[in-house]
């Protein structure tokens, strides 16, 4: 047994991101924005557009549309991280989609094509992500030993559409709203760890994130990093993402079952 295995024998909890780790918002995101875009251009109401506007939206192509998503999520991103506690005026990740979406629409100049409560509709598409095919399995499976948790900078009520839609059996939601703070901020892990009635080293954290880990860790959590596609901001070729593959606790790479093969290395058939 190795000395990573060793350190997670105590373990009563796993708390789990959400975004890019259980669920697949890429894909998901990228296939809804085509076809909210198809739709509109197929609708009567898109041909009282100015002409100059319609011709605007029907050049964005397909590929265009997965640039859109993955600014769509780096909006998420430096929204999450650069968050100060009583500092900022407090603002949901629902309402984060909503407004990012209307911002991106400005910068795209197709701003005018989709009415408000189309936006809204499509902001909520962060609900509705279709989880890895290794998730469901993984987590229910885990469930049989540890408490399972997500431990996402989602608000609650997206956190429970995931879990249901996806059918993932998570034992409890906990959520970064319900601190008051977003990942890495230190009171997302310590409150989760609270909530959950642990102590920091019984509980781990599961992301696809090396930074998110690196905050866990640096408030005592143990580490499980699950590599997916295309999640990883660190390149392999930086001092970081070396460094973590000696302070990881446990490593699954992309490829090796996600979920179920975490589950299998912990000791769960």
């Amino acid at each position: 047994m190795s000395p990573s295995i060793e350190a997670l024998n105590n373990l009563k909890a796993l708390t789990f991101d959400v975004f890019g780790t259980v669920v697949d918002w890429r894909t998901t995101v990228h296939e809804e924005l085509i076809k909210r875009a198809r739709n509109k251009i197929e609708s009567p109401a898109f041909n009282e557009l100015s002409e100059p506007l319609r011709s605007r939206f029907k050049g964005i192509s397909d590929e265009d549309w997965g640039i859109f998503a993955q600014e769509w999520r780096n909006s998420y991103g430096e929204f999450t991280w650069t968050f100060v506690p009583g500092e900022m005026e407090w603002k949901d990740i629902d309402q984060h989609h909503y407004d990012s979406m209307k911002e991106l629409l400005q910068k795209w100049e197709v701003e005018g094509v989709y009415v408000d409560g189309e936006i809204r509709s499509l902001s909520l598409i962060w609900h509705y992500l279709r989880p890895w095919d290794d998730s469901a399995l993984g987590v229910q499976r885990l469930g049989t030993r540890y408490i399972t948790a997500t431990l996402s900078n989602g608000n609650r009520s997206l956190l429970e559409d995931l879990d249901k839609h996806g059918s993932l059996g998570f034992r409890r939601i906990i959520s970064a709203a319900d601190f008051g703070a977003y990942k890495p901020h230190p009171s997302t892990y310590l409150g989760a760890v609270d909530a959950l009635e642990c102590r920091p080293n019984e509980v781990a954290m599961v992301a696809a994130h090396l930074g998110d880990l690196h905050g866990a860790r640096a408030n005592g959590l143990r580490t499980i990093y699950v590599e997916r596609d295309r999640e990883e901001e660190w390149s392999c070729d930086d001092n970081r993402w070396k460094d973590a593959r000696e302070w990881v606790d446990l490593w699954i790479s992309q490829g090796e079952g996600g979920f179920v093969e975490l589950a299998r290395r912990l000791g769960i058939s």
